[in-house]
């Protein structure tokens, strides 16, 4: 027990770092291309720090052999978990984090075409998710015309995001590093010590992430909890704790732009490519209450984003509610 909590803690310390390492090189690339931040932080810096929790359900549904339903649950809890832990516990950490740093009435200022375009694809995509798990399991070809219609969702929310570009870095939305290159002090700050810096991060990342979900499971055989929960409930922890950490700097930097897209870019990755994935390569259905739960929680924590966003109460003590909704399912799965 001792041990793994020790890896936890060094798992910690490694993703903490990785996570300033990244951010501090994505700026300077960022600043470098001449994109807005809502390209840096929707797009380079969410599908970035998305891949450990791409990596684990895909691992995980490709593992087969006789545990091969075990493998599905953990893979269909990643992809569902992934998305919820964002919508709730993410967005309401950044909100903890900006509230004791700014005041809790402190209104947010992330540029809004950007929040909305993010937000509005990903439950246009999780509705679609939802559809493709309540089909028969007969209806193979719906099934895949439905995956299909999530990989194009994201290749139009890419168009999208990188046409908005040109407009907003005329409008004052350019990405803007604020601190040194890290490693310029020892190779210098051109271009590629930026890609070197920002692979050395992600590859950290990726590690400590890792890490810490060795140690996270370690502890939960010790307690004793389904693969399907664990997987929905423990594993994003570990695999979305790129986006918490990253969106949780920029905050108290004052970046909201980029703050809110690291965390909202991601939920959109996660609920169009990923699932379309799970989709093609497993049964894909929610026959379970814990999964069908972390869906109806994602909806209603990015509802309540929405709302707020459209009734300009975007502040930290509004948001902080979503964490209560993570909350909501730790009750769920112990009332089980």
């Amino acid at each position: 027990m001792i041990e793994s909590l020790i890896i936890l803690l060094l798992a910690l310390a490694i993703v903490f770092f990785a996570a300033e390492f990244f951010t501090n090189a994505l700026e300077h690339l960022g600043e470098r291309i001449g994109v807005s931040e809502g390209v840096t932080g929707s797009i380079f810096a969410a599908v970035g720090t998305a891949m450990p929790e791409t990596i684990v359900p895909i691992v995980a549904i490709l593992g087969g052999g006789a545990a091969a339903s075990v493998n599905h649950a953990i893979g269909l809890g990643a992809i569902l978990g992934a998305p919820f832990m964002l919508s709730t516990l993410s967005i309401g950490m950044m909100a903890w984090f900006a509230g004791r740093k700014r005041g809790w009435m402190a209104s947010f200022s992330p540029e809004r075409s950007g929040l909305e375009r993010d937000i509005g694809t990903f439950l246009l995509a999780f509705a679609l998710v939802i559809v493709g798990a309540l089909l028969p399991e007969s209806w193979a070809s719906a099934k895949t015309l439905v995956a299909i219609s999530l990989f194009l969702i994201y290749f139009i929310y890419l168009l999208r995001t990188i046409r908005a570009s040109k407009a907003l870095v005329e409008d004052g939305h350019a990405t803007e590093a604020e601190q040194a290159l890290y490693l310029a002090r020892l190779l210098g700050d051109a271009t590629p010590v930026v890609l070197l810096q920002l692979l050395a991060g992600l590859s950290l990342l990726v590690i400590g992430a890792k890490m810490f979900v060795y140690g996270v499971e370690q502890v939960s055989d010790m307690v004793g909890i389904s693969a399907l929960v664990v997987s929905l409930l423990v594993v994003p922890i570990a695999t979305e704790m790129p986006e918490k950490v990253n969106s949780i700097l920029w905050i108290r930097r004052g970046r909201d732009t980029l703050a809110f897209g690291n965390i909202t870019g991601a939920m959109v990755f996660q609920g169009t490519m990923i699932p379309a994935i799970g989709m093609l390569l497993m049964p894909w259905h929610l026959n379970d209450i814990h999964a069908a739960a972390a869906v109806v929680l994602a909806l209603i924590g990015n509802g309540l984003l929405w709302m707020l966003h459209k009734t300009d109460r975007l502040k930290p003590a509004f948001l902080c509610m979503n964490m209560l909704l993570y909350g909501l399912f730790i009750v769920l799965v112990i009332a089980n």
